[in-house]
């Protein structure tokens, strides 16, 4: 089938992972430490209880303890995904699958490691290695939906040399590197009817990676002894994507389905987060954040035929801007329990059903979080923190179109996601 399907549904060219399934709004993936988990991620632009601040705000490896800071861990994140099928149609020639494909969602491991030193009293560097977006879908070939994407499984992972300096008692800045490399795998069904020598389990198969760079900046103001405001600013990334695109189609003549080395450009959106830390007495810190997503970049992506640089057909997502509001809390029991708490609504980027691809069939969701910290010793903590996401009901009525401009098949049906994560993390200071 046509470049136009594939990239009518190639979240896959934008649903970035690293092992891992999207689990804040679009497909950002929140869960970049176990700390955080407890919390629903409230306020942690503000937080900087631990050396996953490199990722949140690189200004809070300021209020850390002297010496090196590390923090381990991992999520354990389980995405259910489950379609029902709701008046698709075909036209002659191009049939639909025969089944509701399954549960598309799965289970991922989500690992992430954190490390920052005091060089100084003022000054401060720290590393960051961790996924910052991610999806993986899959339904059964036999998927109704099919022919507009059936397989997505994207991977990055993002290096972050970061810097912290400490202007005085009120005031620190930070900043860093964001070096992130992508691999994008996406299949989609071919089914022609009509033409028996293509009928079948034909698909196309589309491979591609990169490289890009971007920057994360952030400042920590301390208002007042109990006050603290966190201010981080996440860069656009780009990626120029080359790889391949692959065929088992025999018999038939469209060079839109050649076995040919393609690229493309995708970008994956800045983000600007304003978070509060407020304690309230001597045991219990509120935190919060009200954070915006620059998702109306995702407008359209053109893939081309690398060789010639001929478009093979574009794709237009028409995504736009969200935000997220938190709020969670830390509750100090005892010297060493630290309970933890949040909720969270992240709003989606999809505008409509017409936009609603398979392989990232989002929706509006809310978290809910508990979590704790035991101190272990005095340099050594361990965090677990558990939440689960409901999302909100999500119908979708996408076309599939070959060639461009023609729909041959309108695939219309609702959506049941919800996603459960357990994220654990050790911290330790030498």
């Amino acid at each position: 089938m046509n470049r136009a399907i594939t990239l009518r549904l190639i979240p896959a060219l934008i649903t970035i992972a690293f092992s891992g399934s999207a689990a804040a709004a679009g497909f950002q993936l929140q869960n970049q430490t176990g700390s955080g988990n407890g919390n629903a991620f409230a306020g942690a632009a503000a937080a900087a209880e631990d050396a996953g601040t490199v990722m949140w705000n690189p200004a809070g490896m300021t209020y850390l303890p002297k010496g090196h800071n590390v923090a381990l861990g991992g999520t354990i994140l389980h995405r259910s995904i489950k379609f029902s099928n709701n008046g698709s149609t075909p036209s002659a020639g191009f049939p639909l699958g025969t089944t509701d494909g399954g549960d598309a969602g799965g289970t991922s491991l989500i690992p992430f490691g954190y490390w920052a030193y005091s060089v100084s009293d003022k000054l401060w560097l720290g590393m960051g290695i961790s996924p910052t977006f991610g999806n993986v879908t899959e339904y059964d070939f036999s998927f109704v939906g099919r022919n507009a994407g059936f397989y997505a499984n994207i991977e990055q992972i993002n290096f972050n040399p970061s810097v912290a300096y400490k202007v005085n008692d009120m005031i620190s800045l930070g900043g860093g590197v964001n070096v992130a490399y992508n691999a994008t795998h996406f299949k989609q069904g071919l089914a022609f009817a009509s033409a028996p020598a293509i009928a079948g389990n034909n698909q196309l198969d589309l491979e591609g990676d990169d490289w890009a760079f971007g920057y994360n900046l952030g400042v920590m103001l301390q208002v007042t002894p109990t006050t603290r405001i966190g201010l981080s600013y996440r860069s656009e990334l780009e990626f120029n994507l080359q790889g391949d695109q692959r065929t088992t189609v025999t018999g038939f003549g469209s060079p839109l389905l050649a076995n040919v080395e393609i690229e493309a450009v995708l970008k994956t959106p800045a983000n600007a987060s304003l978070a509060l830390s407020q304690k309230v007495g001597d045991r219990l810190e509120v935190l919060a954040d009200f954070t915006w997503t620059n998702w109306s970049v995702i407008d359209q992506i053109q893939l081309k035929n690398k060789a010639t640089g001929a478009n093979l057909s574009a794709l237009s997502y028409n995504f736009q801007d969200t935000w997220r509001i938190g709020l969670g809390g830390n509750y100090q029991l005892n010297e060493a329990w630290k309970l933890k708490f949040g909720v969270a609504y992240d709003k989606s980027p999809v505008k409509s059903a017409a936009d609603r691809t398979m392989t990232l069939p989002d929706s509006d969701r809310t978290w809910l979080s508990v979590g704790a910290r035991y101190q272990l010793s005095k340099t050594a903590s361990i965090d677990m923190g558990y939440t689960h996401i409901f999302f909100a009901s999500a119908d979708t009525a996408r076309a599939v179109q070959f060639p461009a401009g023609n729909t041959v098949q309108v695939i219309r049906g609702d959506f049941k996601t919800s996603v459960d994560s357990l994220g654990m993390q050790l911290n330790y200071n030498f």
